[in-house]
């Protein structure tokens, strides 16, 4: 019988303990005969340098059979990038300039792709899928729980702010619709009512779900809801002129009973002009007070790392190269939808665009039939975006509290409910606590895309193989730095913003 350290050590990404002398009457697909990324001998990712007390070489990743497609993988892993981040990309691009804001974007862009490629490298080492298991084997149990409750708390934060933006928003969105009093008490205009609506009948369903390849569809949809946004707004680039014309609150009355949308509307006739035409010429490269605070959100813009270890598990024909073709694509689509929507949101707005940008075209007629629409689908893809966190917090906690039990439906349900029913308590009862979750997010999401994974890669690859004044250990640990001063920057803007009373939250999907 194993003892419990051995036991852990051999712990695979799905929870379930691997008798290491089983092995050899096991029938499994190795790497053996696929080509491994950076790696044209194929012996780094088929040797394991981390042998057990028997002497045997486990055989990896034995105990689950991948089957999601590749498509499926990207629409998943695309999903979990795209948060609502995306709404702040166009006053990001106001404050750096197209120019700046396109060179920021690509070298995080690069430095998400690498650090994947970081992650992706130590679990074949050592033969690991599970992000909190790296740490393990590099630091053992303070590495293992360093990894989990960083995990944790940035998939945490990232849900409350996701079901946070549906109890504010839905409310508003129900009410424009409907052409209701927005000083009405009725029960479906109470954003508490609907987040426990939203959160029961659509989130736990889906995160309920034992493998994350099933939500493969729910993430297409999700991400079809953004690329509805994204055409909206580059529609809208060609029907609104700048500067424009504000709608007027003393309006809304003949606006409610003519039931006016703004296709057609004359945006030269409106009641309010703005006429300071310099705010609508275009910036190349600009560098204001604001333009600090772009760094940290674009830094964040491709938190996925949580979510790559897990999707690589059920991946079919699982390999390293697959795995990376996997997040090169996902990647390159959201960066392209990133730039596209902050280029178009920008030039449409230029400086007068605000922080969320779809409240600026509310400035412009907040009962817009497209606009209306297009709140709907990010709600949409907001919401369908949660059960993809909440996988890899469930699976972390597994890791942390119950590392050597197998797969259990009433402890995966029970888990589920507890997070969901916690994060709406925070939603509904101490909303203000998002504030916290800022700093969290400024400290833990640093960890997940740079540090760990640079840290990992240090302490996982033998000495032997890449000694520590090598080339790829250099840049990682170049990249580990880079990830220090990221969360300094980051904790630094959020205590200015706090002490100021202004600027932007850093950090976070």
């Amino acid at each position: 019988m194993m003892d419990p350290a051995e036991s852990e050590m051999n712990i695979l990404s799905n929870g379930k303990s691997h008798d290491l002398r089983d092995d050899a009457d096991v029938p499994m697909k190795t790497f053996l005969d696929e080509d491994q990324f950076d790696d044209p001998d194929g012996g780094l990712e088929n040797e394991e340098f981390l042998p057990t007390a028997d002497g045997k070489k486990p055989i990896r990743f034995t105990d689950f059979e991948g089957k999601t497609s590749l498509g499926m993988s990207v629409f998943n892993l695309g999903n979990a990038i795209m948060g609502s981040g995306i709404l702040g990309l166009a006053y990001a691009m106001a404050n750096t300039g197209i120019l700046l804001f396109l060179f920021l974007l690509s070298a995080v862009a690069a430095l998400s792709s690498y650090s994947i490629h970081l992650l992706l490298k130590s679990s074949g080492i050592v033969g690991i899928r599970a992000y909190e298991q790296l740490g393990y084997r590099a630091f053992g149990t303070p590495g293992k729980m360093a990894a989990g409750i960083a995990i944790t708390l940035q998939n945490i934060g990232a849900m409350s702010s996701y079901l946070y933006i549906v109890k504010s928003e839905l409310p508003l969105v129900i009410q424009a619709f409907l052409k209701e009093d927005p000083n009405s008490d009725l029960w479906y205009l109470n954003g508490n009512y609907l987040v426990i609506m939203v959160s029961g009948s659509i989130i736990l369903p889906l995160a309920l779900m034992k493998q994350l390849g099933y939500l493969g569809y729910t993430s297409g949809f999700s991400l079809s809801c953004m690329v509805f946004f994204l055409s909206a707004v580059i529609y809208k680039k060609f029907q609104i002129t700048c500067p424009f014309e504000e709608f007027s609150a003393n309006s809304t009355a003949a606006h409610l009973s003519l039931n006016v949308s703004s296709h057609g509307h004359d945006y030269n006739n409106g009641l309010v002009h703005e006429d300071d035409d310099s705010r609508c010429s275009p910036r190349m490269f600009t560098i204001n007070s604001q333009t600090a605070y772009t760094i940290p959100i674009l830094a964040f813009a491709f938190v996925c790392h949580p979510e790559v270890l897990p999707i690589y598990t059920e991946l079919r024909n699982p390999t390293q190269k697959r795995m990376q073709k996997v997040s090169n694509i996902s990647i390159f689509v959201m960066y392209s939808m990133y730039f596209l929507a902050a280029l178009f949101g920008y030039l449409t707005f230029k400086d007068n665009v605000e922080p969320e940008l779809l409240h600026t075209y509310s400035r412009i007629d907040p009962y817009d039939t497209l606009i209306l629409c297009v709140r709907v689908a990010v709600l949409t893809a907001v919401t369908l975006t949660v059960p993809i966190v909440l996988f890899p917090v469930r699976r972390a906690i597994q890791q942390m509290l119950f590392p050597t039990k197998s797969f259990s439906w009433l402890r995966h349900i029970a888990i589920a409910l507890i997070l969901l029913t916690f994060i709406n308590m925070l939603v509904i009862f101490a909303p203000n606590i998002l504030g916290i979750f800022g700093i969290i997010g400024a400290t833990s999401a640093p960890c997940l895309i740079f540090i760990f994974p640079a840290v990992f890669y240090i302490r996982i690859v033998p000495k032997d193989v890449e000694p520590m004044n090598s080339t790829p250990k250099i840049v990682a640990i170049c990249f580990a730095a880079l990830g220090v001063s990221f969360m300094v920057m980051s904790l630094s803007f959020i205590f200015v913003d706090w002490t100021t009373g202004g600027g932007l939250a850093a950090g976070g999907h």
